[in-house]
């Protein structure tokens, strides 16, 4: 067993959780906040955008089972790739997409998933989700974990509502 983590920050972390968990090989999705400076933050903190943090999901796997690149082709699925303000009806700075790589050979990996899914066609717009460097991962507050188990009803109400799943289902068939 070869137990990795990856980082990734794809808009509202509730939407972030399922998608992975379903998986073998996916050990845990833990919802949380990073890539600010600022130590211990809430979520409260996080939503005024001055921490430079973003609402992640930080993912134990094992690499025997799942691979990098295969958590990396989930991720891209869950988001829209080229927005640059956030996700979907969720603006600002703690919204934005990204990748967060623990390892070099990650870097590597992620930055050819992100060239690969350029030159695939399937946007027109540039793709703007960072690749950056991990930091310090904060847990989210209990309430946020595990959100789509505990709160079903409006976890499915806030995916449709907020436009992602239209958007996944729109672009992200294998139409290509």
């Amino acid at each position: 067993m070869t137990m990795s983590k990856a980082t990734f920050a794809g808009g509202c972390f509730w939407c972030m959780v399922k998608p992975f968990d379903r998986y073998d090989g996916v050990e845990s999705v833990i919802s949380g906040y990073t890539g600010g400076d600022v130590e211990n933050p809430t979520y409260e903190l996080v939503c005024t955008n001055t921490t430079g943090h973003r609402e992640a999901v930080q993912i134990t796997f094992d690499e025997d089972k799942i691979s990098y690149n295969e958590l990396l082709d989930i991720f891209w699925r869950q988001i829209n790739p080229t927005d640059s303000g956030g996700q979907f009806f969720d603006r600002g700075d703690s919204y934005k997409t990204a990748i967060y790589y623990h390892t070099e050979e990650q870097k590597a990996i992620a930055e050819q998933s992100k060239s690969n899914l350029e030159a695939s066609g399937r946007f027109t717009e540039e793709i703007a989700t960072d690749i950056l460097a991990a930091k310090i991962f904060y847990q989210a507050e209990s309430g946020h974990q595990d959100y789509y188990m505990k709160n079903p009803t409006h976890y499915n109400r806030y995916a449709v509502g907020s436009g992602r799943e239209t958007f996944k289902a729109e672009n992200w068939s294998d139409k290509l």
